[in-house]
């Protein structure tokens, strides 16, 4: 036996230990919660009948640890009873200037505690919340809010430029301005908004309103990021929250002394869902970023005693491409939750930096599926299908099997109403996403002789040049590969043949050049030749989403520019 498949039997033996004591716990809880009976009968098809708010497992949880540290943020720390105390004002706060149950309430903030007071305290009234992207504005902002009925909107005093051009054309019932955190200092409020301020004001009880919520309503809406289209509300409604299956996941990862760190945008499902539900579920603590900044990533971490974070996207390269530092492995984190990590870069960080890296999948609008390789599967690999998440295959555009080793669309078996997607007003996409038993990703992932799953791209992703097929993830994470380069986005252009031509958008690391030949040349040692984009062009920046993914959509509107590089006529 070789020592990688030794180590991957360890870890499986551990894994099988933590899975077992998080079943016991679950048990446990759900016996006192007096839920038991109905969700051990909804468990035959993976369906957590009767979940529960992320208002009720902070009420919970206050009422059990009162005096642990609940939230960390910069000077910032409160206890599990400080933050529920918070809610209930918030909570009373909004009651007090007409908002209520059914009610829907936008959040365009950055991170902070008092998004959590908002996230928290509007779900204590039966609300439903849309975290929108600081980043939108003009009608892309607009129609979001528009689109997803809110009746308020809660905005950090710093984002009021990209607000204020669209208020006269919104309904909203009442705009709620944070005028509390250090970077709101200094702008002048308009004189018809609600100050944040007020809800943290002596005569605004702590004591939680007797209004609840209708389990049948919406308690969320997640709109997707908008890489490659119109964005998409994805609800999340009071009885299927997904609340307890991240508590499930909790106390398989985590401990009760984790210090879970996030320097990701709380209006996206990684940072609320597994960071901040997660370390609640197991009543660790979480470490929380204004916002994330390669330069003081580890400071940060290193501040905060953090033992555990999560990377998305582009993360792990851009920290990479880093200075080397004599104190990278100086920290205290046992394990690193990422998605996409590029594999050949998986060994260096782990050794750079001296961390554990688990590689997981999961989406939005996934359904509550999820894959994970705890150590247990080769490095690159998502490993297998986690207990209790069913069925699955990966299947071509007729919805075939694919062979081992050919791409595929993940797909998900669903039954009874566990794995479903409502996209909000959306039916088409709803009976898209959801159809004939199965929840189709969009996701290409291959899968080994062993039955390891590795991700492949987005199906939207996909090109096809020289009458191939070509994965846009797999160009970018070549192109990736090159020291001078920190990020790049690799999408079609229109040809003046009937397939696609491949252009890449590349930002340099700071400091670093290179000549786009000099780059074409090292592709053409690591790709395919069909695969070698045609056009290069280099930028400063790129269009972002809040979870660090360049907004495709975007560069492809741009297209090709007069300062792009076009291979094919250098050649001749």
């Amino acid at each position: 036996m070789s020592e990688a498949s030794l180590k991957n039997k360890i870890q499986m033996a551990k894994l099988v230990f933590r899975v077992a004591r998080s079943i016991a716990i679950f048990l446990k809880e759900e016996w006192r919660r007096g839920t038991l009976m109905t969700n051990l009968k909804g468990l035959s098809s993976q369906d957590i009948v009767e979940d529960m708010s992320w208002a009720d497992l902070l009420e919970e949880r206050a009422g059990m640890v009162p005096d642990k540290t609940f939230l960390m943020y910069k000077n910032e720390h409160f206890t599990y009873a400080q933050m529920d105390d918070n809610a209930n004002r918030v909570a009373n706060f909004l009651l007090n200037h007409g908002a209520g149950k059914g009610m829907g309430i936008a959040l365009f903030m950055k991170n902070s505690p008092r998004f959590l007071d908002i996230f928290f305290g509007a779900q204590k009234i039966g609300m439903y919340l849309v975290p929108l992207n600081p980043e939108l504005k003009g009608d892309n902002l607009q129609y979001v809010i528009e689109h997803s009925d809110v009746s308020f909107l809660a905005l950090d005093a710093e984002l009021l430029g990209g607000f204020t051009p669209i208020a006269s054309s919104l309904k909203l019932k009442g705009v709620i301005v944070d005028d509390i955190e250090e970077e709101s200092k200094g702008f002048a409020l308009p004189s018809n908004v609600i100050r944040l301020s007020d809800a943290y004001a002596p005569g605004i009880s702590t004591v939680k309103p007797a209004v609840g919520y209708n389990k049948q309503d919406m308690c969320l809406i997640m709109y997707t990021s908008g890489t490659s289209g119109r964005r998409k509300g994805v609800v999340y409604r009071y009885y299927n929250t997904s609340v307890k299956k991240l508590c499930f996941m909790s106390n398989i990862i985590l401990d009760e002394d984790a210090i879970y760190y996030t320097p990701l945008a709380l209006i996206h499902g990684n940072a609320i869902f597994l960071t901040v539900s997660v370390a609640m579920g197991v009543k660790a603590t979480v470490a929380l970023s204004r916002k994330f900044s390669a330069s003081k990533f580890w400071e940060e971490v290193r501040s905060f005693n953090a033992t555990a974070f999560n990377t998305l996207g582009s993360m792990i390269p851009i920290l990479m491409k880093q200075p080397p530092q004599t104190n990278d492995a100086d920290n205290k984190v046992r394990f690193v939750l990422s998605a996409a990590c590029p594999a050949e870069m998986w060994g260096p960080f782990e050794k750079r930096f001296g961390v554990k890296i688990y590689e997981g999948y999961g989406a939005v609008d996934g359904g509550g599926k999820g894959i994970m390789n705890f150590g247990t599967a080769p490095v690159g690999s998502l490993g297998k299908p986690m207990p209790g998440v069913g069925t699955l295959r990966l299947v071509d555009s007729q919805g075939k099997d694919v062979p081992v080793g050919v791409p595929g669309e993940l797909i998900f078996k669903v039954s009874g109403k566990g794995g479903k997607v409502e996209y909000y007003k959306n039916t088409d996409a709803t009976n898209e996403k959801v159809h004939d038993g199965w929840l189709y990703t969009g996701d290409l992932v291959r899968r080994d002789k062993e039955g390891f799953l590795y991700f492949v791209g987005r199906n939207t992703e996909s090109m096809r040049r020289g009458g191939e097929n070509v994965s846009a993830y797999e160009v970018e994470h070549a192109i990736m590969e090159h020291p001078a380069v920190e990020d790049v986005a690799v999408y079609a252009v229109p040809s003046e043949l009937a397939e696609d031509e491949i252009m890449a958008s590349v930002k340099l690391v700071q400091g670093q050049t290179v000549k786009p030949q000099e780059l074409v040349s090292f592709m053409q040692e690591k790709l395919e030749r069909f695969a070698v984009p045609r056009y290069i062009r280099f930028v400063d920046e790129f269009p972002m989403t809040n979870t660090h993914r360049i907004i495709k959509k975007e560069l492809e509107k741009i297209g090709i520019t007069s300062d792009t590089f076009d291979a094919q006529k250098n050649k001749e």
